[in-house]
């Protein structure tokens, strides 16, 4: 997949989310959303997006914060998204609700030409932790941002703290190879959940009055559906996706029974709720 402009060090990410992990988390839409909902509250809420503002959602995916966003800076105010992923785009202008104030871009926001010093708010859930070098891709996101406008974005915490992708995970480990070994600051998912390392990438990039609220989650990961949609949810997106990916069939089985018999440990009637930690990070631009 090939971007109008890009970092060439993001190469692999943009090839990761333009090919089968892209595919997967484009499958699991809907359970997604259902899933990371109560994130997506919090971090609005704390967003505070306004009418008539310009909102920037960073990694937007398929869409569903950019529309609860457009829906609140209407009338007046607009939402671009921004994503590596053309397979999350195309759903996400599938989805759009006809007359929101919403558009979708691809391309890469450590180097996308933003409108200078036009945007009210730089928004994103989940989807800052990828760059090869955040402190430069802050920094360019910065250039649209106007004198005063605010940051917003959710990012996971450590690993243990966040058992609802890593029970799974350990279960798997049981019968498939562990996946090589990633660096604290490498992009991933974990790559922000040092504190320390969010405020420096942060003040590097420009940022001022950094806050990071701890806050601790229970996510259903059967969303509601009981066991089945919960082991789904396990196998389809996230770290065991990838760790089962490839595997000869026989392992699969062997991984998805142990991750059932896991997650049946810890189900309460159709739900399946597990421990998760974020951090919600906020931020002025002086």
């Amino acid at each position: 997949m090939s971007l109008p402009s890009a970092d060439a060090r993001n190469a692999d990410q943009v090839a990761y989310w333009n090919g089968p992990a892209g595919q997967r988390w484009v499958q699991r839409q809907q359970e997604q959303d259902a899933l990371l909902a109560p994130v997506a509250d919090m971090l609005l809420a704390r967003a505070a997006a306004g009418a008539g503002e310009l909102v920037l959602d960073i990694g937007c995916g398929w869409g569903g914060t950019a529309f609860a966003l457009a829906r609140r800076v209407a009338p007046g105010g607009r939402v671009l998204g921004v994503d590596v992923s053309e397979l999350m785009l195309a759903r996400a202008r599938e989805l759009a609700p006809r007359g929101l104030p919403v558009e979708f871009v691809l391309g890469d926001a450590t180097v996308y030409p933003f409108e200078p010093a036009k945007a009210d708010l730089l928004f994103s859930r989940f989807g800052v932790m990828f760059f090869a070098d955040p402190a430069r891709s802050f920094a360019n996101m910065r250039k649209g941002l106007r004198s005063g406008a605010r940051l917003a974005f959710a990012c996971w915490r450590e690993p243990r703290e966040n058992p609802w992708l890593m029970l799974p995970l350990q279960a798997a480990y049981r019968h498939v190879p562990r996946l090589p070994e990633v660096g604290p600051e490498d992009p991933g998912a974990f790559s922000f959940a040092a504190e320390s390392r969010v405020r420096d990438l942060l003040g590097r990039a420009g940022f001022a009055a950094v806050q990071l609220e701890p806050v601790g989650l229970t996510l259903d990961v059967a969303i509601g559906e009981g066991l089945d949609t919960a082991v789904g949810t396990a196998v389809g997106i996230g770290p065991t996706s990838r760790a089962l990916e490839g595997q000869p069939a026989a392992l699969q089985a062997a991984a998805i029974q142990s991750i059932r018999a896991a997650l049946a440990a810890y189900q309460v009637g159709n739900r399946v709720p597990l421990a998760g930690a974020i951090w919600i990070v906020t931020a002025v631009n002086p």
